[in-house]
């Protein structure tokens, strides 16, 4: 079960039109949450709604506030954001297909599976689907969700998949510009042998890219340590850093990173316990305040 889609519309080529259907590509609920608790008692740290007065404020009395003014604010009811005038809200109108080569890889943000709707014939969405596969063109427009307009994508995936792919993409006044970083860069002229040497590093470490081998490392590591916790073992922490290797030069560098990539790898061994006493869970109690 896929679930209730994302935002659902209509997908716009000039006459023709056809309903689609967006899905998050993302697991969102991937990833290790913490709350902020007391550190004393274990309980949790609520937060309150106040006012300056510090009256609290109740959920259903909260709304947005644009202040144009300082301590000035217009009041923006929810309601009066859905209701606004935006055509892309309903209909994401195709305004270009370009090569997917000039999209640059800095403006992508989040994908999306896109899929016809159900309730449609799917014969416009295979066709145009088709079509852009054979030109190997990418579609480019605009869609409104999530309390603004983004400029959006749509590509066929590679394989044999039959839906399309969405990209959200970034603005051109969403990046700063590379030439305000990169022009103080100094120009290097490069020598020939050590050119040679790194090349033939990039060729010996070139490989079938295998999606599936990376693994976010750091929220296991996150996990280890919240069971070790629970368990009372040993934090699994890092040591001090060893002491830095004696620099060389880069033509050496060189020379050994190709010497490397000669030699089998040799068995990971396990990393050593960094603690050797158990933590203590902090346990919920009430805090004791101390005397004015």
């Amino acid at each position: 079960m896929v679930g209730r889609p994302f935002w659902s519309g209509q997908l716009k080529i000039s006459l023709v039109s056809f309903g689609v259907q967006l899905y998050p590509a993302v697991n969102a609920q991937s990833g290790i949450s913490f709350h902020q608790i007391d550190k004393t008692t274990g309980q949790r740290v609520r937060h309150l709604n106040v006012v300056n007065t510090d009256e609290r404020v109740e959920n259903a009395e909260i709304v947005k506030g644009y202040e144009y003014t300082k301590g000035k604010y217009v009041a923006i009811d929810s309601e009066e954001i859905k209701r606004l005038r935006i055509p892309t809200k309903r209909v994401i109108e195709l305004s270009q297909f370009v090569e997917i080569g000039e999209l640059p890889p800095a403006i992508f943000e989040k994908p999306y599976f896109v899929l016809p709707e159900p309730k449609e014939s799917p014969q416009a969405f295979a066709v145009v689907r088709k079509a852009m596969e054979q030109a190997n063109k990418a579609a480019v427009g605009e869609v409104a969700f999530g309390g603004r307009e983004h400029l959006v994508a749509f590509a066929v995936p590679p394989g044999k998949e039959r839906g399309l792919m969405a990209y959200t993409l970034r603005y051109s006044e969403e990046l700063r510009k590379a030439e305000d970083y990169f022009s103080g860069i100094a120009p290097i002229e490069v020598d020939k042998k050590q050119l040679a040497m790194a090349a033939d590093l990039v060729k010996a470490h070139t490989t079938p890219f295998e999606f599936e081998e990376y693994k976010d490392d750091y929220e296991s590591a996150l996990r280890e340590l919240i069971e070790a916790k629970q368990k009372h073992m040993p934090l699994p922490l890092e040591e001090e850093a060893p002491a830095r290797p004696r620099a060389v030069g880069l033509m050496d560098a060189l020379r050994r990173s190709l010497e490397e990539t000669r030699r089998p790898e040799p068995a990971r061994k396990k990393p050593p316990a960094a603690a050797k006493k158990g933590p203590v869970l902090v346990k919920s109690s009430k805090r004791r305040h101390k005397a004015a």
